[in-house]
């Protein structure tokens, strides 16, 4: 008998058709329904219900190439919610970081390597959405990829220089007539091998962050050359290194000229770490959803394997750890959302203080995500361990989760600076 992921099907056919999506999403949203807004609510159940037919329309197994899948996401508005990109003659409701929020957990549930992928996507249209400046290119850029149209990579991580976002050796030399050349090595940047436009940082000074510049470019551009990793833990998506060989950047095409990359780079790391945040938590939910729900119908001595305490108990541990989590992050959502409507803006110093609150959630739920992935495949056994469901998937992702975004001693260094500060002001 075959399993809808796996080759040979490990679990019994009652219990499998019980670990649906859409008994997972009832769970999430029996979890969710008491302390979430009613318009984000509605909101993750209207994004959940897309999934439930897309599913259903193309039989979907998760062994295919989801990228062949962002289409028809991008139309349903799903590709991000953070703006609502009237910008761009569309209208996003609701939008802001709580609506992101609830956008990625229900993608997750569907696929998380595809919640994944798109996050990276995400990463390069907040900086052309901040810097795009009416420019005809970037705003055809733009809504490409909100569109689902285009794939989009951030290239800011080097093989000489890792989580040390300041330090590059990727150079940009500006000509007279206003465009520049780029020269470097990127690596590890999701969506690389498949990207249509990326967001480039590079420097005019090899190792002085202070000439720092920030570019769109088109993959297919002359001078850009892109090799595919092989990151084992998540085999269907693409991970690139990317070579550029004066690789030529027209103006229009400059969201930051030599100096403002570096302010545009740190603008950008709160919204990319609190976006990793959201893959955690949701991660961790799909991770409890299967095991809650397997643990429910797996008797083992004529017992359903939940009423043991060996089972049940850290099962219930790990529930709650997920839930406070998850509160916290709707709470930073909640401020920044509220700022946004009455502001238009963040003011400078909540967006300083933000930078610790993001490295603070990033490596909790980090931490909180592997964890709880592993234990509830621990939990379920064999079941937990084989290709027949997602778990597969989230112990593959979950494992990686404290590299991306700034390793975990970047995220306690940042925290002990804050620490510093702190004490500075007694």
């Amino acid at each position: 008998m075959v399993g809808k992921k796996g080759k040979v099907q490990c679990i019994e056919d009652s219990i499998l058709e019980k670990l649906s999506l859409k008994n997972r999403y009832k769970f999430l949203n029996t979890n969710l329904m008491s302390i979430l807004k009613p318009e984000h609510f509605s909101f993750l159940r209207k994004s959940q219900k897309f999934f439930i037919r897309f599913e259903e329309k193309y039989n979907i197994t998760h062994n295919e190439d989801f990228y062949d899948w962002i289409p028809e996401i991008g139309k349903e508005g799903l590709i991000t919610r953070v703006h609502n990109f009237d910008d761009l003659g569309l209208n996003f409701e609701p939008f802001g970081m709580t609506a992101e929020f609830m956008r990625m957990l229900a993608t997750d549930f569907f696929d998380p390597q595809l919640a994944m992928g798109m996050g990276a996507t995400v990463l390069v249209i907040n900086p052309i959405m901040l810097h795009h400046e009416d420019v005809d290119e970037r705003l055809k850029a733009l809504k490409e990829m909100v569109m689902g149209e285009k794939i989009g990579c951030l290239c800011i991580t080097e093989p000489e220089r890792g989580s040390d976002a300041v330090h590059m050796l990727t150079t940009c030399d500006e000509q007279d007539d206003g465009s520049y050349l780029i020269n470097g090595v990127k690596i590890y940047q999701t969506n690389g091998s498949r990207a249509d436009w990326a967001v480039i940082y590079a420097v005019a000074e090899k190792n002085n962050g202070n000439t720092m510049a920030q570019f769109l470019v088109d993959t297919s551009w002359e001078g850009w050359e892109a090799e595919r990793l092989n990151i084992p833990w998540t085999p269907r998506m693409h991970v690139g290194k990317e070579t550029f060989t004066n690789l030529k950047v027209p103006p229009e095409y400059v969201l930051g000229p030599t100096g403002q990359g570096r302010s545009h780079l740190f603008e950008g790391l709160n919204l990319e770490r609190l976006g990793i945040v959201f893959l955690n938590v949701a991660e961790a939910w799909n991770a409890l959803s299967h095991a809650v729900i397997y643990a429910n119908m797996r008797k083992q001595f004529d017992q359903e394997i939940l009423k043991f305490q060996g089972v049940g108990f850290p099962l219930s541990d790990q529930w709650a750890q997920t839930m406070s989590l998850t509160l916290a992050t709707l709470h930073i959502c909640q401020i920044i959302d509220d700022k946004l409507e009455k502001l238009g803006t963040l003011p400078k110093e909540f967006n300083l203080t933000l930078v610790a609150t993001a490295s603070q959630l990033k490596s909790q739920s980090a931490k909180l995500s592997e964890r709880v992935c592993y234990e509830c495949a621990n939990l379920m056994g064999g079941a937990g361990a084989c290709d027949n469901t997602l778990m597969h998937d989230l112990l593959g992702i979950s494992r990686i989760q404290e590299m991306g975004g700034g390793t975990r001693q970047i995220q306690q260094y940042i925290m002990s600076l804050a620490l510093r500060r702190l004490f500075k002001l007694l």
